[in-house]
């Protein structure tokens, strides 16, 4: 898992994946500091980085097109499927190197709250809070868009396919307001990951979301395991 990790990490800084992610995540970051921050006088970070967290719709798929969909394109997943290193293992190797880009990015932002901690008030607490239910969320969207890379044929397929299902889990928040039946409302919120952020954006720690965010990359992670190995046993 370890070297699958350091080449896929190597891979994003090598090529310009990397930093076009973080390149354009921060440009958009900080677009977004700018205008609900510095223009208005504000210190309400935790609006911000709410806003911030529609930013893993738009970009994890850049970060996971390639991880499977490009060893497919190229054919060079049969040797990884036939490799020692366990499936589960390169799957998290993978993962984890998306997931280590990400919390770069994230650590890049701790900027913004450098400079609103200058001029005005910082509650560690609550960016704590903020900042991890904004962490769990990104790892979320890293799952789900691996599993659609992991099903794709080529990259160009993956990214756009990701983008879609991204765009699918956004779009149950505006389904459940404009939907009066309650018992439909109750199912869509509860697989809604930006509904499960909410109490992290009011300062409040939910060990409820916490464990719906690590059990939804949990299930996508399993379900890329379980497609690449029945790709392996098919021997396609």
């Amino acid at each position: 898992m370890l070297s699958i990790w350091k080449r896929e990490l190597q891979g994003y800084f090598f090529t310009p994946v990397g930093y076009v992610f973080m390149g354009v995540f921060l440009t958009l970051s900080s677009v977004m500091f700018y205008l609900t921050i510095m223009q208005q006088r504000s210190s309400d970070l935790l609006t911000f980085i709410g806003l911030m967290s529609y930013l893993w719709m738009l970009l994890c798929p850049v970060l996971t097109m390639r991880l499977l969909a490009e060893e497919k394109q190229r054919r060079t997943d049969q040797l990884l499927l036939t490799s020692p290193v366990s499936l589960g293992g390169m799957v998290m190797g993978k993962y984890l190197s998306a997931v280590t880009v990400m919390l770069v990015t994230v650590l890049l932002t701790l900027l913004f709250v450098l400079i609103v901690g200058i001029y005005g008030q910082v509650y560690p607490g609550e960016m704590l809070v903020g900042y991890l239910g904004f962490i769990l969320q990104g790892c979320a969207f890293i799952a789900l868009d691996l599993f659609i890379s992991g099903c794709a044929s080529n990259q160009v397929t993956a990214a756009v396919m990701a983008f879609g299902a991204n765009f699918v889990v956004w779009m149950l928040d505006l389904l459940e307001s404009s939907i009066s039946v309650s018992f439909i409302r109750d199912i869509l919120s509860f697989f809604s990951l930006y509904a499960r952020s909410e109490p992290f954006l009011m300062g409040q720690l939910s060990f409820a979301s916490i464990g719906y965010d690590l059990s939804f990359a949990a299930a996508f992670l399993a379900l890329t395991i379980h497609v690449l190995d029945s790709r392996r046993y098919r021997g396609i």
